[in-house]
């Protein structure tokens, strides 16, 4: 338990940086477009976001573990139910609480639940891939990435209200949605599935 406690801290310490960073682009990003372009962001949107999120999530999380114990099986398993359920976290349950932690009205829409099929299949396909190409590495930045805009474009969706003054909180919600359940799914969450030492990393390069 030392050893993986310790793995966590230095997973969330390399990681955030970058996901400061993604989430300083991305909320200037959708402030530029929604403040100045006058472009509104749809349910459609944020769906796209979120299964684009949930596919790259299942192929991260199912490469690791494929890569450290090569079971179809079982990379199947971790990679579709840490896609779906750490992905729902990240881009569904975070935000909705962050934003009801502010005092400002949100709707709670969970895809698991209400377009479960698609949301089982991009898992599916996603972690497919992970375990066909065991790529992990740039999946995992580009999975930072889909996490940060899938957050915002919920709050932008969902939210009853949402002006130029309420950005700031968006970062700090988004920021946290995103480092802890990214950092959970596509490192430390498979990792939690190794017991052994002996478990070596079959292709530790790609």
């Amino acid at each position: 338990m030392k050893e993986k406690r310790e793995k966590l801290l230095f997973e969330l310490k390399e990681h955030v940086p970058f996901a400061a960073l993604a989430t300083f682009v991305a909320v200037s990003v959708v402030m530029f477009l929604v403040y100045f372009m006058e472009k509104g962001v749809s349910e459609d949107v944020f769906h796209l976001f979120h299964f684009l999120h949930v596919i790259v999530s299942g192929m991260v999380t199912a490469g690791i573990f494929y890569k450290w114990k090569p079971s179809f099986s079982l990379s199947m398993a971790v990679g579709i139910s840490g896609a779906v359920i750490i992905g729902s976290i990240s881009d569904i349950i975070f935000p909705y609480l962050g934003w009801n932690l502010l005092g400002t009205e949100i709707h709670f829409h969970l895809p698991l639940i209400e377009e479960t099929l698609p949301v089982l299949s991009m898992a599916l396909f996603g972690s497919i891939l992970g375990v066909t190409t065991k790529i992990t590495k740039y999946p995992h930045f580009l999975h930072v990435f889909l996490s940060v805009f899938a957050s915002i474009f919920y709050l932008l969706a969902f939210a009853a209200v949402f002006s130029l003054s309420y950005f700031l909180g968006a970062f700090f919600v988004v920021f946290v949605a995103v480092i802890i359940p990214c950092c959970l799914s596509d490192i430390i969450f498979p990792f939690f599935f190794f017991h052994s030492e002996k478990e070596k990393c079959v292709d530790t390069q790609r």
